[in-house]
């Protein structure tokens, strides 16, 4: 019986932070102190608090430190281990008050938040089954092939008003009810692990720290459908979710969970992993099934849908892992716990990855209809060094920008699709007031023309034409009526291209002209760049009345574009000046700025 267990953050972020060595460390300074048998150390999932890996949690206390390195632990261990006491310097420090040590329950980035998809993460050791199986872990799918009927247990899906968290937002009950449906010789349950949008990793956290949640999942979708046979499609570059997922099927079907008979049952279900080479066109169903079938990913027309012909020909029940990840505990706690959380719409939570211009980026989940300020504000903590919100893009290059005028906004899937966003599958990036959303939208235009399968031509030269006039219009080179042009021909690609990747490409573009149409106009009309961000349309200057002549800009600046005497005024030459924004970095007495 261990007498402390310290749980260290073994996910992708804490990982590249060097957790391992950190790991390492501990195990070091544990045996130099003989406490082997007293302390256990354990490598667990992702946290969500990312901004502060590495982190380590040491229970029963509880105790929170971040942004450990291997250079802490020897401190760590002798004081806290060994002597009892917490190194309170190296806790996070919203954990520490006047009044002592607080949960981190209580924490401004935890409170507010309700986990059910990941549950687990950060909790179990999601490389031992025997974890997983301690947190009621396949009790569900012992309850489903035991004491429930395949109507059962899709009626339950129904009920609890679970929509799929990749996108659509489609009801997950009904989905499997279509797929139960057809008479067919063999059906198939598929996830969705692929995750190409840009600052998303809600699932890859969920492989890395509750693999067995997805492969329990997995087989009670197969339950209720008649499957027999699962395929995970996830990213070639998610190694160690990869890892996990790989390690936790050969675990399930040692324990006869995964292979015949399952738990007693006349129920067989097994899986297998395929890796996906990173196209993002491959995140669309009808692509992510040709691609596992061995063929190029591209989109095929629908209907049929998936759950009529899907993966070879038979019918098909596709989510992404964090629509599963719900599942178990559906079954397990029934359709009314579920359904009392969220909106009258949009049941349960939703996990999102915060990034952008925001101090606590990480991994939240959040009951439906959780505001927009509230994540951003008292989740995520603001945006850093006291600047104000501008924006946020939710769902990623298919979702759109949600300004600060609707900074209350419920967030929920007909919320947003109503104010010109979508869910996506929950990436949610957040921007300051330095932001220029005519850039931002060329940026998110420039994945999606990377990332087009070309097999439909609204999407293939459609975007590319959108993706000229933005570039156009952020160098200074555009008319107004370019304007007028892209939105046109963002209306014909959402409304002709063959697949969601196409429909969707134009709605970062749509929502910064709906709220930001001004910064258009100043781009095109005034040839100025608001936020001082397009290259092309910037003009450093050096004011005569704060310039006291020291040469400290033209000293940086790579271009030599800088020119005067010592103790009187310099000047840029603006044909020569590259726009580097060197010199104004450099300049101590603000004389320097960009307009």
């Amino acid at each position: 019986m261990y007498r402390s267990q310290v749980l260290v953050c073994g996910g992708t972020g804490c990982t590249s932070s060097h957790s391992e060595k950190v790991i390492a460390a501990l195990h070091r300074e544990i045996e130099k102190h003989g406490l082997e048998n007293e302390i256990k150390v354990i490598r667990t999932g992702c946290f969500g608090l990312c901004a502060l890996g590495p982190i380590m949690i040491v229970y029963p206390e509880g105790s929170f430190y971040s942004m450990i390195s291997e250079d802490h632990i020897a401190e760590i261990v002798e004081e806290h281990f060994v002597k009892g006491r917490v190194v309170t310097k190296y806790l996070y420090k919203e954990t520490v008050t006047e009044d002592g040590i607080i949960s981190l329950n209580d924490t401004n980035f935890y409170k507010k938040q309700h986990r059910v998809a990941l549950r687990n993460c950060g909790v179990i050791d999601p490389e031992n089954i025997e974890e997983y199986i301690a947190r009621d872990g396949y009790q569900a799918l012992c309850k489903a092939v035991n004491d429930m009927t395949s109507d059962d247990v899709i009626n339950t899906i129904k009920e609890s008003g679970l929509r799929g968290r990749g996108g659509g937002g489609f009801p997950t009950g009904v989905k499997w009810s279509l797929a139960k449906a057809n008479d067919a010789d063999q059906k198939y349950v598929a996830c969705n692990a692929d995750e190409g949008d840009p600052g998303a990793f809600m699932d890859r956290s969920v492989l890395e720290g509750d693999p067995h949640a997805l492969i329990e999942a997995m087989a009670i979708a197969g339950y209720a459908i008649g499957a027999t046979k699962g395929f995970v499609y996830v990213r070639a570059e998610y190694p160690i979710a990869v890892k996990r997922l790989d390690n936790a099927i050969k675990q399930a079907r040692e324990r006869g969970i995964l292979g015949g008979k399952v738990f007693g049952s006349d129920f067989e279900f097994d899986m297998e992993i395929r890796l996906g080479a990173g196209a993002f066109v491959c995140g669309e169903e009808t692509a992510l099934m040709t691609s596992i079938e061995g063929n190029r990913g591209e989109p095929r027309p629908r209907p049929p849908f998936p759950a009529q012909k899907g993966l070879f020909g038979k019918p098909t029940v596709l989510s992404n892992v964090e629509t599963y990840a719900n599942i178990p505990q559906i079954i397990l706690n029934g359709a009314e716990w579920f359904s009392s959380m969220g909106t009258e719409k949009s049941k349960g939570t939703k996990v999102f990855a915060l990034g952008g211009n925001i101090n606590n980026t990480g991994l939240v989940e959040v009951p439906m209809g959780t505001t927009l300020r509230e994540v951003v504000d008292e989740i995520g903590g603001g945006i850093p060094k006291g600047k104000k919100f501008k924006a946020a893009q939710t769902g990623g290059p298919s979702g759109g920008c949600i300004p600060a005028s609707l900074f209350d906004v419920e967030i929920d899937y007909d919320n947003l699709i109503a104010i010109g966003s979508m869910m996506g599958s929950g990436g949610l990036i957040v921007m300051d007031e330095d932001s220029c959303m005519v850039d931002i939208a060329k940026f998110f235009l420039e994945f999606t023309v990377d990332e087009s399968c070309g097999k439909c031509t609204p999407c293939r030269i459609g975007t590319k034409r959108m993706l000229e006039i933005l570039e156009k219009i952020t160098s200074g080179k555009a008319e107004l009526e370019d304007i007028d042009k892209l939105e046109k021909l963002c209306h014909y690609i959402k409304n002709n291209s063959l697949c969601g990747l196409g429909q969707t490409a134009p709605n970062p573009v749509l929502s910064t002209l709906r709220y930001f149409r001004e910064e258009y106009i100043a781009h095109v009309v005034d040839k100025k760049c608001p936020a001082g961000v397009c290259k092309d349309l910037l003009q450093y200057s050096i004011d005569p009345e704060k310039c006291i002549g020291c040469s400290a800009c033209s000293r940086v600046c790579p271009a030599n574009a800088i020119s005067g005497e010592i103790k009187k005024v310099f000047i840029i030459d603006q044909n020569t000046c590259i726009k580097c924004g060197a010199c104004e970095a450099k300049c101590r007495f603000g004389a320097i700025s960009k307009g």
